[in-house]
């Protein structure tokens, strides 16, 4: 009986360990599930931040393209709007060099005859300018403005308001919307500071 009592004793024991054995078992192959599922969680995560990376730095890319195409786009429109304005501000010293000579006194009847006719060409000339956009600056009775004006002297007249343009020494000019050249003027500049004029 003893031997009964022990053998039972014993299965009974052999069985504890057994299911102890198996309850590790599960136990482990659940927190390998659950290792398994947190790495398979956290790489999910790493994942969709990653795409999220991608997407933002795509759109991006599209942005930057599109800002390049319309940057390329005012380029184009540009040089076309201004292509002729390198060939203008090199002709203008001649034209103005013309338009002097046109407008000398002279007594002699042919060389004025002459002159009318270059007067002819110099204005049908600056009309086909004028046309293409080209402007002059005006500076009659116009206040010194340092965006259109170039002031070359200061002169001082009481009978003038201050900042007020006398003399233009050369024409100035703008093509469309770009000053190719400032005018050179003379401003009137006074002050009556201790009585002094300065």
């Amino acid at each position: 009986m003893k031997d009964e009592k022990d053998t039972a004793k014993e299965v009974h024991e052999e069985t504890e360990i057994i299911e102890e054995v198996e309850d590790d078992k599960l136990d482990k192959k659940k927190e390998k599930k659950k290792s398994e599922k947190q790495k398979l969680t956290e790489e999910i995560e790493t994942l969709k931040l990653e795409n999220l990376r991608l997407n933002e730095k795509s759109l991006r890319a599209i942005a930057d393209a599109e800002n390049f195409k319309k940057r390329m786009l005012t380029e184009r429109d540009n040089e076309k709007k201004y292509s002729n304005q390198y060939l203008i501000e090199e002709l203008l010293p001649a034209l103005d060099q013309l338009k002097l000579i046109v407008n000398l006194e002279v007594e002699d009847p042919n060389l004025k005859n002459y002159l009318i006719g270059f007067k002819m060409i110099s204005d049908q000339i600056f009309n086909i300018l004028e046309k293409d956009g080209l402007k002059q600056i005006i500076t009659k009775d116009q206040k010194f403005d340092p965006k259109y004006h170039y002031a070359t002297e200061k002169q001082s007249d009481k009978s003038k308001e201050e900042h007020i343009i006398l003399v233009t020494t050369q024409t100035g000019y703008m093509y469309k919307e770009r000053i190719i050249r400032p005018a050179m003027v003379i401003v009137n500049e006074w002050s009556d500071e201790n009585g002094n004029n300065k």
